[in-house]
């Protein structure tokens, strides 16, 4: 149940879902599709996406001197970020990367991520990367599993990396931003030598990216996500996959006014320019592929930060007039509750949107009394999906405060049973499966994996999930043994694995214990063996030497037998949660 009323508007919808999308993708309209065979499977498709990465950075170079990037105290152009661009990838293209040679990228938000990202893309090469709070092993995984040929890294992560170098062996070449000190490694090159400080970039030669043969279908990215096996899995996406992503955003924000009776806008080059306040990582799909792309095509401005801290954010909407801020709940309920929210100028702000983590339908109507002026927004995706499949704003949103909306006009989704063997009616509740041209083409040389979650087209998700008779998606639970700390995800066998290698511990299980803002946080159960001692602090330290931070449990508990188990053995993890909200009363 909600636990806000949806809102009352007897004029609203002006007309359906079905209608908004049929007139949004008309032939002749920026919307229009068309059909493409993927993987032998015949697909809807966005007929204006841009082809492949490399175009959407040279069509970004027409929007010139306004500024792309902010970042501290730094400022970069359109026109300056496409010559760092060029810069790069004719400095890789000379030391031979070429087509479908993998490029990490191990950095925190910095201007010189996305110049990475696209000097990689445009050389066709699959651009690689690796979540800047993992630990040096779990890097180490992702360099060795990618074989990836060169690494784009920042000092901290060099720092991280340095002892696991000489166990890449496919590693050729990292270059490294913003390192203070000298390095003895010949691997090991300052970025700055190429491309100079992003300051700087305007004034670089100004060239055309070298040549490379790149169609829509040629594999892009690899994205990793934790998989159940306890190790993480690289979503391999291709240029299409990536592109349709950057028609989803608009075509979403068109369907609000048509469902309101209003005309969608028209562009307006002269308009001023919208502006996002980037508060999720570029390494993460959402950053990616759902935020950085878009605005680059657009011509919008981002605005990174160093970290998240809500203050810094007011002082940054307000001085850089950002429409759009958000990310994950936790950042929207952050910026409500703030008690210095009142100090600052925020009237620029048109959107407050999130997903990658459950919400509260109370965040709806929150929103919309804080900020009268922006509308909520929400959607559903995943690493598989490339990011966005769903999308919800506006009255849609408010009036259906537990959806993550409907899939967009080019995606299908349809509720199976858990077997997979027959699709459920709407309002049944099965797994849900999704297909459409952001679905990726599977899973990095694992075979056997991209067998048992692709079929003809369609990503077995995970989640459980009903469709109402309009196409509204219901998120209900996950079939995967999964928990989602503020947007990003946590396999619970892999914690579990780490406990499990602990020489005191006999049993583990990790389960979710519901926070208000993060929407969950990782619990650990532990039963240790016979005559063993360990406590808390001990077995979470011996956890985050081994895993990135986010993913040590904040609370353990110690039972005194083995962990109760099902017939089948499974862990009742039911009754776990149990005991955390026991504890916590």
């Amino acid at each position: 149940m909600s636990d806000a009323a949806p809102v009352q508007n007897p004029a609203w919808p002006a007309m359906s879902i079905a209608e908004a999308h049929g007139q949004l993708t008309a032939p002749g309209s920026p919307f229009e599709m068309d059909e493409a065979i993927i993987g032998g499977v015949a697909t809807r498709v966005w007929k204006s996406a841009p082809p492949t990465l490399r175009s959407v950075a040279e069509t970004a170079r027409a929007h010139a001197e306004k500024v792309f990037l902010v970042h501290e105290d730094e400022r970069v152009t359109f026109e300056a970020f496409f010559r760092a661009v060029a810069a790069l990838a004719t400095e890789m293209h000379a030391q031979g990367v070429a087509k479908g040679d993998r490029v990490a990228i191990v950095m925190r938000n910095l201007p010189e991520w996305p110049a990475a990202f696209y000097a990689a893309a445009a050389l066709g090469a699959i651009v690689t990367p690796l979540n800047a709070w993992w630990t040096g092993p779990e890097l180490e995984y992702g360099l060795v599993d990618s074989a990836s040929k060169v690494a784009i890294v920042d000092a901290e992560r060099l720092e991280r990396l340095a002892e696991h170098l000489p166990n890449c062996p496919d590693l050729e070449r990292v270059y490294v931003s913003r390192l203070q000190e000298e390095t003895a490694n010949p691997m090991v090159i300052r970025l700055e030598s190429v491309i100079g400080e992003p300051g700087g970039w305007a004034r670089l030669p100004d060239r055309p990216l070298p040549p490379a043969d790149i169609d829509p279908d040629d594999e892009a990215t690899i994205f990793y996500t934790s998989g159940t096996t306890g190790k993480p899995k690289g979503a391999l996406a291709t240029n299409r996959n990536i592109t349709s992503n950057i028609m989803a955003a608009g075509c979403a924000a068109a369907r609000s006014f048509l469902r309101r009776g209003e005309a969608p806008p028209t562009p307006d080059a002269s308009a001023p320019q919208r502006a996002s306040l980037l508060s999720v990582p570029f390494f993460h799909a959402t950053g990616c592929f759902a935020i950085l792309n878009p605005s680059l095509y657009a011509g919008a401005k981002l605005v990174m930060m160093r970290r998240w801290d809500p203050v810094r954010a007011f002082e940054l909407i307000e001085r850089e007039k950002i429409t759009s801020a958000g990310g994950v709940p936790t950042i929207a309920w952050q910026l409500i509750e703030h008690p210095l929210r009142g100090n600052y100028d925020l009237s620029s702000l048109e959107s407050v949107a999130y997903g990658g983590a459950p919400s509260a339908p109370e965040l709806v109507r929150k929103i919309k009394e804080t900020f009268p002026g922006s509308a909520p927004g929400n959607g559903w995706g995943m690493t598989e999906t490339s990011a966005t499949a769903t999308t919800h704003g506006a009255e849609d949103y408010q009036h259906r405060p537990d959806s993550c909306g409907p899939p967009v006009p080019v995606t299908d989704l349809k509720i199976m049973t858990v077997e997979g063997d027959r699709e459920l009616a709407a309002g049944e509740v099965g797994e849900l499966w999704c297909k459409g041209p952001q679905v990726v083409k599977g899973y990095w040389r694992q075979p056997e994996a991209t067998a048992q979650t692709f079929v003809d087209g369609w990503v077995k998700t995970g989640d459980l999930a009903r469709l109402d008779e309009e196409g509204f998606c219901f998120i209900i639970d996950r079939a995967k043994d999964m928990l989602i700390r503020g947007g990003e995800n946590i396999y619970c066998i892999e914690v579990e694995n780490v406990l499990f290698d602990h020489p005191a511990v006999m049993d583990a299980a990790l389960v979710g214990i519901p926070h208000r803002t993060l929407g969950e946080e990782p619990g650990a159960v532990v039963t240790l063996k016979p005559g063993a001692h360990a406590d808390e602090q001990a077995l979470r330290a011996f956890v985050a030497e081994r895993l990135a931070a986010f993913k040590v449990p904040v609370k353990i508990i110690f039972w005194p037998q083995t962990l109760p188990r099902n017939a089948n053995g499974k862990i009742v993890k039911s009754e776990l949660r149990k005991l955390f909200a026991e504890k916590a009363a």
